[in-house]
């Protein structure tokens, strides 16, 4: 057998995960015909065949997939040295993978990312946005160094730091600005828009309304909160929006925003990481410039409001 290096288990790995060479080879920022070439040397050096190909679509071999489990301990170990090294630095640097679900995303990122880039020139920071059950699996398999989410998630093996809560407003038509605001037994009645499945943000509007998200929901549903608001703004029906998305998502619809009485719906954001990342301390520093960004985000609402 030749020997095996990195790059060929990293370049597998991405092709393992994306199942499609064109998406594989664009994350690991390499043409198409390399990325077949370095999979096709893997494949000599073990003697074994790892992918069936067919059509536009590749499927691990049986073997594949024991390969690719051991192959993912293997360059998770060898993440785990890099953030030794990087963990003995008293600030965070180099390389930054941060997991953001979609409701917060679009809305802290510019803030945040123009914050730790102050904090450290150096940082590398790469960034996946997805839901929390998809973040929550690249973490634990080491593809993810901290994801940004709405707590609890209730995993043993992770660190949870709580960083703030917001509150939601309810978003609704023009015509209907002058109404009295439902409560959450009002809304069950109404044409309430939500986030499809797999966001938690929908869980979290669903139990405002004391609907458990296993029930069946016959209402409508939209990919982004961009959709739902636009659907509002043509008189489709209601939705729920977290404070931070309110003055990007209604600028460009005519809806209105209103505020539930008390006790609002709320969620609660943090940031989680491995209980065995070595970066913890690194990652407290991540926490700290977060809860600012979130801060200064408030201040501006509040000044654009006066």
């Amino acid at each position: 057998m030749s020997a095996l290096t990195l790059k060929h288990l990293r370049y597998f790995e991405a092709l393992a995960l994306h199942r499609h060479f064109g998406r594989a080879a664009s994350a690991c920022a390499i043409t198409q015909p390399a990325l077949s070439l370095q999979i096709k040397e893997l494949e000599l050096s073990i003697g074994m065949v790892l992918f069936e190909r067919g059509g536009r679509q590749v499927r691990l071999t049986n073997f594949g997939e024991d390969f690719a489990l051991r192959v993912r301990g293997i360059l998770r170990s060898v993440e785990e040295l890099e953030d030794l090294a990087r963990a003995s630095q008293d600030q965070l640097g180099g390389r930054l993978r941060i997991g953001v679900i979609p409701t917060i995303a679009p809305y802290l990122l510019p803030t945040l990312i123009g914050s730790l880039n102050r904090l450290n020139a150096d940082l590398d920071i790469h960034v996946r946005e997805t839901v929390t059950p998809r973040l929550i699996q690249e973490l634990i398999n080491g593809r993810l160094d901290t994801a940004i989410v709405a707590l609890p998630v209730s995993e043993p093996s992770f660190t949870e730091v709580g960083l703030f809560s917001e509150d939601f407003v309810l978003v609704r038509p023009v015509a209907d600005a002058e109404l009295p605001v439902p409560d959450g037994e009002a809304l069950r009645n109404m044409k309430l828009l939500l986030l499809e499945e797999g966001h938690c943000f929908r869980d979290q509007a669903l139990s405002f309304c004391n609907i458990q998200p296993a029930q069946p929901w016959q209402g409508l549903e939209g990919s982004s909160l961009s959709t739902l608001v636009q659907m509002v703004g043509v008189g489709v029906g209601v939705t729920l929006l977290p404070e931070m998305a309110v003055a990007v998502e209604t600028s460009s619809a005519a809806v209105s925003v209103a505020r539930f009485v008390a006790p609002a719906p709320s969620r609660k954001i943090g940031m989680i990481w491995r209980k065995t990342s070595p970066l913890t301390a690194q990652l407290m520093q991540v926490c700290d410039v977060v809860t600012q960004s979130a801060a200064s985000l408030r201040n501006d609402r509040s000044a654009a409001s006066n």
